[in-house]
């Protein structure tokens, strides 16, 4: 079935927000990032008015456990690793139109009015509940600071809110054996206030919306009835937490929105964010961090992407996100009722890495950063491996082998290769310019057809959002003309029929100025090398199947290689890096330190363990370990020697609140007089990082 989308004057495609508690990885370009930009591309080729929009999801608890891992506070996460994504996507040519972030004043904005439309509205139902509280730690827990045995699949180590072994979604209290990441401790029932959208009372017009949409992949539909026939139940969409969007209505102190409630509407918010810089038309310094293109942004209103029923809105995302994109989300924008719903929201299954999932935790993972640093100006290849192997409607997996294969068997053997034999021919015997197509024969004619026929096939692939298809024809168009130049063999007519020759290097050329049009959604580094090539350019998808794009005596610039192939040595570089992240892995949970001796409640109270900051830090002359360093504790300032002289360069650190033991006897450490000891964590391999509040704290602080 091919979509008509001709009843729509504009398109929205969003990409779902990426946590910034880590790098991006092979299995989220693949699950979400490279479909939707091929699917993008595609839609510009095309001509068609569209609005490509992400950011980086900067709330809810992801963040603030990376924060206290890494002993700095949320802001410094964030600002880290939206930088770090931000670029990567770039450079890896993933083509937003704004790449924007869930702590801007819009997005707070939007989502605090968002909230308040519906409480006014009366749609929230406020109701106390018990909810897990960590007595150690004296905090409510929010989902993902509670992990336990899941009970549909038995993983140890599931989320309160989202198993990642098997994908399902949970609450808390579905878990077996539940612990407080904070503490350790089995967390205990509390009362707390929150405010619940009420599913269930939008149940039946989630139902007409989802069975409106039987084209859905068989995934996403399956998992909407599974839990439409379930029954759903009242969700509450705020809670208590000091990191995120403030609740904006009265007796919500210390709570946050859900971070599934704002991370949609950043969708709309970085929308909004793109229009005000439209709307300036100026440089603003923010487009900068927000990875706007100056050049390529046209004055709009953002409702026209929002809320025209002529706009077509589509959701990229992993399985894992289908209930909030597909249930939740429009059970929210239903509520609000002035937006669109998604027409559709094509999720991808999970990319496995080497026969095993991936973890981020354990390192096992492909990092888009490191890939593009050790395999620099090859983003194609990956994105050619990612979408021939997509996992579309089922699991599949990566592994390095295969990636040398699919680059050294087809890229380099097919497309590669078909393109340099017709322009090297071209140079060697008509100087490099376009030669005249004489009389066709019918070969020529056949190849003609066919090549044709090959924009709409590759279209209705596309549109149906089958990626794989759809490059295994274009890979078919480079596949055709290697046949042509193989069947009519013009290295050996030249010598006795040049005109021959010229038609046949004709078409062929014809072939690679298609090619250049159809490859772009999927390839586009090549697909600008090709152009410059052949030297041409301003083509649309509407031009392919022509072949009369390159005109007699068009002059083409010297051939290059598109592709080179990967050797043995470079896949097992990775594969040995992985190796080596499993056997560290193993190593540290073999090395351990067991638990020491239990001490009393008293002997805990002795100590006298305060937030400092360090103002001065420098190296201890004659030593390798040794800092001194200088901290001010809200009482007093004093010195205290630590060994983390090489963990940490002493100019990086000013400015770190740390822990620190101050009661501890002074000791006299070469020759320097140490008052206290700051408190590190070190893991199994030796490695030191700052205990430290998530938030600032002021100097003097106790901590209990």
């Amino acid at each position: 079935m091919v979509l008509d989308n001709s009843k729509f004057k504009r398109y929205t495609v969003t990409a779902a927000l990426p946590y910034t508690n880590g790098p991006v990885h092979i299995g989220h370009l693949a699950g979400v990032y490279l479909p939707a930009d091929t699917y993008v591309r595609y839609l510009r080729s095309n001509k068609r008015d569209v609005k490509f929009i992400c950011g980086s999801d900067e709330n809810g608890v992801p963040i603030t456990l990376k924060a206290k891992k890494e002993g700095i506070t949320p802001q410094q996460v964030v600002d880290k690793y939206h930088k770090i994504i931000g670029d990567s996507f770039k450079e890896f040519g993933i083509s937003f139109d704004i790449y924007h972030r869930t702590s801007s004043l819009t997005h707070h904005q939007t989502a605090e009015d968002f909230f308040e439309k519906l409480y006014n509205d009366g749609v929230f139902t406020e109701e106390v509940t018990e909810q897990y509280y960590d007595e150690k730690a004296q905090t409510f827990l929010a989902d993902r600071y509670i992990t336990g045995t899941c009970p549909k699949c038995g993983n140890e180590n599931a989320y309160g809110d989202q198993c990642e072994s098997c994908g399902s979604t949970l609450n808390a209290t579905d878990l077996i054996n539940p612990k407080s990441t904070l503490s350790g401790e089995p967390p205990v029932m509390r009362e707390t206030k929150n405010w619940f959208l009420p599913l269930d009372k939008y149940e039946e017009r989630l139902r007409t919306y989802i069975e409106s949409h039987k084209e859905w992949r068989p995934n996403v539909y399956g998992q909407c009835q599974s839990w439409l026939n379930a029954g759903l139940q009242p969700r509450a969409m705020t809670r208590d937490l000091d990191w995120g969007v403030k609740v904006p209505v009265k007796g919500a102190d210390g709570k946050v929105l859900y971070v599934w409630f704002d991370a949609p509407i950043g969708y709309i918010s970085a929308t909004k964010e793109l229009a005000n810089y439209a709307k300036l038309g100026i440089w603003n310094p923010k487009a900068e961090e927000y990875y706007i293109d100056q050049n390529k942004v046209d004055n709009f209103e953002y409702d026209e992407y929002w809320k025209d029923k002529d706009a077509k809105l589509v959701h990229f995302i992993g399985k894992d996100n289908i209930v909030f994109h597909c249930i939740i989300f429009p059970a929210m924008l239903m509520a609000h009722g002035d937006f669109i719903l998604a027409d559709n929201v094509p999720a991808n299954e999970f990319l496995n890495l080497e026969g095993q999932k991936i973890s981020t935790s354990k390192n096992w993972a492909v990092w888009l950063n490191e890939y593009l640093e050790e395999f620099k100006d090859k983003q194609d290849i990956l994105r050619y491996v990612l979408t021939a192997t997509a996992p579309e409607t089922k699991d599949n997996d990566f592994t390095w082998k295969d990636f040398q294969a699919r680059n050294n068997n087809e890229l380099v053997a097919i497309l590669g290769n078909f393109v340099n034999r017709v322009t090297v021919l071209t140079h060697k015997y008509f100087g490099g310019k376009v030669p005249t197509c004489m009389e066709l024969t019918d070969i020529d004619n056949a190849v003609i057809a066919e090549l044709k026929a090959y924009p709409a096939k590759i279209s209705a692939s596309i549109e149906n959002y089958r990626f794989r298809e759809a490059l295994s024809e274009v890979m078919n168009v480079a596949r055709l003309g290697n046949k042509y130049l193989a069947d009519t063999e013009p290295w050996k007519l030249i010598k006795t029929d040049e005109d021959r020759v010229r038609t046949i290097l004709n078409i062929a050329l014809q072939i690679a100025a298609n090619l250049e049009i159809l490859i772009e959604p999927f390839l586009p580094f090549t697909a600008d090398k090709l152009q410059k090539m052949l030297n041409y350019g301003g083509h649309t998808w509407e031009d392919a199947g022509s072949v009369s794009l390159l005109k007699r005596g068009h002059e083409l610039n010297e051939p290059i290689l598109l592709f080179a192939k990967i050797e043995d040595a470079e896949v097992q570089a990775q594969i040995d890096k992985l190796n080596n992240s499993k056997a560290q892995n193993e190593a540290a949970n073999a090395t351990l330190a067991p638990a020491k001796d239990n001490v009393t409640f008293e002997q805990f109270g002795a100590m006298d363990i305060r937030v400092a900051t360090i103002i001065a830090a420098e190296k201890v002359e004659k030593t390798k370990k040794l800092l001194k360093l200088t901290l001010d504790t809200g009482l007093d300032q004093r010195t205290v020697v630590s060994g983390i002289a090489e963990h940490y360069n002493p100019t990086e650190i000013i400015g770190q609140q740390v822990s620190l033991l101050a009661n501890l006897a002074p000791r006299e450490i070469k020759g320097i007089v140490s008052q206290g000891m700051i408190l590190m964590a070190e893991d199994a391999n030796g490695k030191l990082s700052f205990v430290s509040p998530t938030q600032s704290v002021n100097n003097g602080g106790t901590v209990r």
